[in-house]
């Protein structure tokens, strides 16, 4: 999506694509255990100029792939792409107006440097290379085997087995009823439960517009549509919790078995999206459970057996598989050690400016979705912005451009306030955001695409200045 938006928008700059892995896809190249598919529809998820087409609103993750690199080829972006290239460190020098990026190739062991004059981080925001696994007495005497999800393999047979998966979160959501259709049983382990909406794999306004209009039309009333739907149930949730909570536990006892103990397996002890709400499609998870080959457990974990999981409560769960659906690692901007001018960039130090950019930090921005809608609302608004940004820069024959955080910030808080474990592990370690624009970046699809298109881009908390030499005008992208 940012490769496109410089092509569309700045045609005139030159950029190199570096992606650490083998091939493109990202999350969706990397994740492959059964069932993975999109947790938000797939109108807002897919690229605005590149529309998905047809009815399906949640995605497996294959085709999610197979349009990611079709819409890759298509506009010749995979020739761009420099593969097995990680950047560990970049280094920012104000007499040069240029960074210097660190660049290992993880095929060869070939260390080397690259400069540019902007560097734009589209790393995501969790590890790749390790999941988050809690420590579990007894793992080494269980006689079956123990799979994180992120490293799911196509060895891997859950046939015919029984299957312990330990979670309650979007991907233990997912992973459930996935394994549920060929394993003798699954029974999904949880410490604490999460909220669980049920919501249609196939949006019917969709179809019917997509058989009527253009979709150079009805894509952006099926996109806008989509947009306001999430936007108010999460409003609905934060400002009245109960009602909330009410609609969500009719919706569940309408599609779970009668006695089914919806208190203690679908209550959460923290407010309708304190955590991110996990969404299932056509009740897939309530219908495995009424079909009985779906138990839920709620309990903490005493230690592993040799035949599975012994809990605090006294009881057992045997099992012949564990899943550890337990959750992401978080590290920011891959991993990168980021310098100005030789000192080090405390990220935790460092201010957000429209949710793009850093306080102190020149000629970088990054791209970071929303946590209440799809990813790509965001990361397509920030790229959208940073080709402005880039366009300014040109016209007015700048070299740098440094936001600057006004000292006495009020109100500064991490970036991300949900309260899920994989977040509350790892937030210390990324920069904050404040109380007021631009240096909050509130959670509204609607309101940040108004405000960002029509605020002129040189805000006064962005300070522009021409460096003593320059090289030229080369914006690579560490994707």
């Amino acid at each position: 999506g940012a490769a496109r938006n410089l092509q569309r928008h700045c045609p005139e700059r030159s950029f190199a694509i570096l992606e650490a892995r083998g091939a493109t896809g990202g999350t969706w190249d990397l994740f492959r255990y059964p069932g993975i598919r999109s947790d938000s529809d797939m109108f807002t998820l897919c690229y605005p100029f590149r529309p998905w087409a047809g009815s399906q609103a949640i995605v497996d993750g294959p085709s999610i792939l197979a349009y990611l690199r079709e819409t890759a080829r298509e506009h010749g972006i995979d020739q761009r792409i420099r593969f097995h290239h990680r950047v560990t460190a970049a280094g920012w020098s104000s007499d040069e107006g240029r960074w210097t990026v660190d660049v290992e190739r993880v095929d060869t062991g070939e260390s080397f440097r690259m400069t540019c004059g902007f560097l734009f981080t589209c790393t995501g925001y969790y590890r790749y290379d390790e999941g988050y696994t809690p420590t579990f007495k007894g793992v080494e005497r269980f006689g079956g085997q123990i799979v994180h999800p992120q490293f799911w393999s196509d060895d891997i047979d859950h046939a015919g087995k029984r299957v312990v998966v330990i979670g309650s979160g979007a991907t233990a959501v997912t992973l459930v009823p996935a394994l549920a259709r060929t394993a003798a049983h699954v029974t999904m382990l949880q410490r604490s439960p999460s909220y669980v909406l049920s919501v249609p794999a196939k949006d019917p306004i969709a179809g019917l517009l997509d058989r009527v209009l253009p979709t150079r039309i009805a894509y952006p009333i099926v996109r806008w549509k989509n947009v306001t739907i999430a936007l108010a149930i999460y409003r609905l949730s934060r400002r009245r919790p109960e009602a909330t909570k009410r609609m969500l536990r009719r919706l569940m006892e309408r599609r779970l078995p009668p006695g089914f103990d919806i208190d203690k397996h679908f209550t959460p002890r923290y407010e309708p999206w304190d955590q991110r709400m996990c969404l299932v499609p056509d009740n897939d998870l309530f219908e495995e459970i009424s079909a009985g080959r779906v138990s839920v457990v709620t309990d903490e974990i005493d230690t592993v057996t040799e035949g599975g999981v012994a809990l605090r409560s006294g009881g057992e769960v045997e099992a012949d598989m564990i899943v550890t659906a337990t959750g992401l690692s978080m590290v920011p901007f891959g991993g990168i050690r980021l310098t100005v001018d030789e000192a080090e960039v405390e990220l935790p130090k460092a201010i957000i400016y429209r949710g793009m950019m850093l306080s102190g930090v020149p000629n970088m921005a990054f791209a970071f979705g929303y946590i209440n809608q799809s990813w790509t609302l965001g990361a397509d608004l920030t790229s959208e912005q940073v080709c402005r940004l880039l366009n300014h820069m040109d016209r007015f024959g700048y070299t740098q451009c440094t936001p600057r955080a006004p000292a006495d910030a009020v109100g500064v808080v991490p970036f991300a306030t949900l309260t899920s474990g994989y977040i509350s592990r790892a937030i210390d370690q990324f920069p904050r955001q404040a109380a007021s624009d631009p240096w909050l970046r509130q959670q509204n699809y609607a309101l940040n695409r108004r405000s960002m298109r029509r605020a002129p881009v040189d805000h006064p908390a962005l300070e522009f200045s021409r460096a003593a030499t320059s090289e030229g005008t080369a914006a690579p992208l560490a994707a």
